[in-house]
């Protein structure tokens, strides 16, 4: 009798062991499957200077924090560009689900800033792509009456509008592009264009839980020849930290709204780049 009460001890012993091991390679499994196709492809509501497919969700209110030092060509004289700070400062909210309102000020040509951005449709096994349409009107505020006595007040406005559309290819890469038009009413530059057809594109590799690799580019179809701008490239890497996305930033645009980068950027790769971060938290 006793022997009996031993073998059934340990079968329950081992059946609950075996269980047990299912149990932890379920959770195993559930851990290292692909996320589904309703995440975003992006972490952030940037790539690094263009606009991402992520939205905010309703309710959601977003503060962004971006810096773009000045360019790191001056060494110590200026501390690698630290003394010349262009800062902006971004309230994004989402009013509905799909669709989110912002509010901003840079301080590089003292520039005020709204968007609109509002999914379109959602990638899915039905679906290959997200696609999102995003809007944006900017006020120039450093212009002065004395400097330009026929200046009006339509003369301070630029306006760019984007169709934003990517795909998560797996787990670790995704990838945007962005066809895009851009508005400037006063060019000072006697090369430039009033309207501006470009194309942007980007992508997110990551490589570890909490770290990725960005890139993005706009190549601007209506910019002469002779335009002493140039299209911009950006480098990042973006960090999670549990309710923020820190993201660290090398480009040849300090701008960081649309019409300045994608119009604007001032320096050449390898010879004028500024160093930059975003800050992102979500309330």
């Amino acid at each position: 009798m006793k022997n009996y009460l031993l073998a059934i001890t340990v079968m329950c012993c081992g059946l609950n062991t075996l269980f047990a091991q299912d149990d932890l390679l379920l959770e195993l499994e559930a851990e290292t499957q692909e996320e589904p196709y309703e995440q975003p492809a992006f972490k952030a509501m940037k790539i690094g200077n263009l606009q991402s497919t992520k939205v905010a969700s309703k309710g959601d209110l977003y503060m962004y924090v971006s810096h773009r030092f000045g360019t790191l060509k001056d060494g110590l004289t200026t501390f690698f560009g630290f003394d010349n700070a262009n800062t902006k400062i971004q309230l994004v909210y989402g009013v509905h689900d799909g669709i989110q309102l912002g509010l901003a000020r840079e301080s590089i040509r003292k520039t005020y800033s709204s968007h609109i951005k509002a999914k379109l449709i959602g990638q899915s096994k039905e679906f290959p792509v997200h696609v999102v349409a995003y809007a944006t009107a900017n006020i120039r505020t450093d212009l002065r009456q004395e400097q330009y006595p026929l200046l009006e007040f339509g003369d301070r406005m630029s306006y760019a509008t984007q169709l934003l559309i990517s795909r998560r290819f797996s787990n670790t890469f995704s990838f945007e592009i962005a066809p895009t038009f851009v508005r400037q009413n006063l060019v000072l530059e006697p090369f430039q264009k009033h309207n501006q057809i470009a194309l942007g594109a980007g992508g997110r590799m990551k490589v570890s839980k909490r770290m990725s690799v960005n890139v993005d580019y706009v190549y601007n179809f209506s910019r002469n020849e002779n335009s002493i701008y140039n299209n911009p490239l950006t480098f990042g890497l973006d960090i999670e930290t549990g309710g923020h996305v820190f993201q660290l930033l090398f480009s040849n645009a300090q701008s960081t709204n649309e019409p300045g980068f994608i119009s604007n950027a001032e320096g050449k790769w390898f010879e004028d780049v500024f160093f930059g971060f975003n800050i992102v938290r979500v309330f």
